[in-house]
């Protein structure tokens, strides 16, 4: 100390303890402002590489990665009927750094009490593709209209195409049997393949099909649909009506869309919505949406979303315990 000087002397001890508590609280302030994401995003999926999740996640990639400006990795994770991928989302940091692909798959089966994840830990991010189900017959069928359709079911039971028991196009299927008051028998095959052939073959008298798997034979006159599954109709078959449009409050759609679980900060939420809407209006995703017969109002924000994934699992739910499959 100088001499005439008042101060108290400060060690070196005291100065390190000074300046370790500086630095840590400076980390903090550094770790609370981190950019977000400044490292490669996961999108883990249920499909195996080149089925429709795992198409529409690599193709809305090319404009994610200008928009995000880090890298994604697509994640297969497959089995268990989407429970496999749920486990694996669940297993991992809720930081944003990990996000899900799901379908109706996924919705069933927490609705069926399986896996880890209940639907309030599911945040909904945006929505990639909405493709409802379409109510085909084939074109030399006596059932021109839906309501045809639905008296035959009131005569006897129709013979109703799908994909797997407990499938969306099951569940749909037997939902609009229930509000309809109608019989229905459902007939499971391999996939929409199979679905097409024993439709044009007379083996079935009607299915729930995405465009995408009956577009040809509609195009060929081959099919009729009768209804879309929805509270709009599709652009690419302008003149076929919804079942909202006639009188069935029943929606049922192959969505796909990216989820969090809950607990995932609400800014990066944010951020994810932000981008992979940008991403999604990039003109290659867009060109896919387009082959697969859908447009651009498939992208929806998380409000839209949500509300869809509340609806498809209330639906599906109900569903299934009324097919018996779950218990109230």
């Amino acid at each position: 100390m100088l001499p005439g000087s008042t101060h108290t002397p400060v060690n070196r001890f005291t100065f390190a303890v000074l300046a370790g508590i500086i630095g840590i609280a400076a980390l903090g302030t550094a770790a609370g402002q981190e950019k977000f994401p400044s490292r490669p995003i996961d999108i883990i999926t249920h499909a195996s590489p080149g089925g429709g999740t795992d198409s529409t996640a690599r193709s809305m990639m090319i404009g994610a990665r200008l928009a995000f400006g880090v890298d994604m990795a697509v994640i297969p994770r497959v089995g268990g009927g989407g429970i496999v991928s749920l486990a694996s989302l669940a297993s991992q940091p809720r930081d944003g750094y990990t996000i899900l692909g799901i379908t109706p798959t996924h919705l069933f089966a927490i609705a069926r009490g399986q896996g880890p994840v209940r639907i309030e830990d599911v945040v909904g991010v945006a929505r990639a593709a909405d493709d409802p189900i379409v109510v085909m017959v084939r074109a030399t069928s006596d059932v021109r209209t839906l309501a045809d359709l639905v008296a035959l079911g009131q005569r006897r039971s129709i013979k109703w195409g799908t994909t797997q028991i407990g499938g969306v196009d099951h569940v749909a299927g037997a939902t609009l049997a229930r509000i309809a008051r109608a019989k229905l028998s459902v007939v499971p095959f391999g996939g929409g393949g199979e679905i097409v052939t024993n439709l044009m073959g007379g083996n079935i008298d009607a299915a729930g099909l995405n465009l995408t798997e009956g577009l040809d034979q509609l195009q060929r006159g081959a099919f009729r649909a009768l209804a879309v599954m929805a509270d709009r109709r599709m652009d690419a078959i302008k003149d076929v009506p919804t079942t909202a449009e006639l009188g069935y409050d029943v929606t049922f759609s192959t969505v796909r869309g990216y989820v969090v679980l809950k607990g995932t900060p609400e800014d990066r939420i944010a951020v994810l919505e932000r981008g992979l809407i940008e991403a999604m209006r990039h003109p290659t995703y867009q060109t896919f949406l387009k082959g697969a017969g859908l447009d651009a109002r498939s992208v929806a924000g998380r409000d839209v979303w949500n509300r869809q994934i509340a609806r498809l699992y209330r639906d599906a739910r109900q569903a299934m315990i009324d097919l018996g499959m779950i218990k109230h």
